[in-house]
């Protein structure tokens, strides 16, 4: 009888950590797509002030904010590179880039916290178990924006 008492108590536990586990993929999916809306939102505010401190004539500069805004996942990371090449070659003034630098800075951060989530996924994804009963099965893969550091200033 005693046989019986162990083995519903293993059944238990297994199935606690494997509902854990389940529950641990999930939110780290979560986290990472909402880390990604973030960081497209913070791409879009820079390209918005980049817009708008273009105005001042700066053609070059505006198409490439225009890319950047216009353009779709597979081309979003070129875009945000010719992007910051663009405001990188600006002469620096302080008061009419206070917007941008802000906005860059950011991007910066928001590129790294999506980025550290997006590898923890990545993680949870490759352990023998989660592979072994496809927990992360209904989840996209996420993947890393790689673009060059944002940040501007001196």
């Amino acid at each position: 009888m005693w046989w019986v008492v162990v083995v519903v108590l293993a059944v238990v536990l297994v199935a606690s950590y494997v509902t854990w586990l389940a529950a641990r993929v999930e939110r780290l999916h979560d986290r990472a797509a909402a880390a990604a809306a973030a960081l497209d939102a913070h791409l879009v505010r820079r390209a918005v002030a980049a817009t708008s401190l273009a105005n001042g004539g700066l053609p070059e500069l505006r198409d490439a904010a225009r890319t950047a805004l216009a353009a779709g996942p597979e081309d979003r990371s070129g875009a945000e590179n010719d992007l910051t090449r663009q405001l990188r070659a600006l002469e620096w003034d302080p008061d009419a880039m206070a917007d941008v630098v802000t906005t860059s800075r950011r991007v910066a951060l928001a590129r790294q916290v999506h980025d550290d989530l997006v590898r923890d996924a990545l993680a949870a994804r490759r352990r023998n178990i989660v592979r072994m009963l496809r927990l992360a099965r209904k989840y996209p893969k996420p993947t890393y924006f790689d673009i060059e550091e944002p940040t501007l200033g001196t």
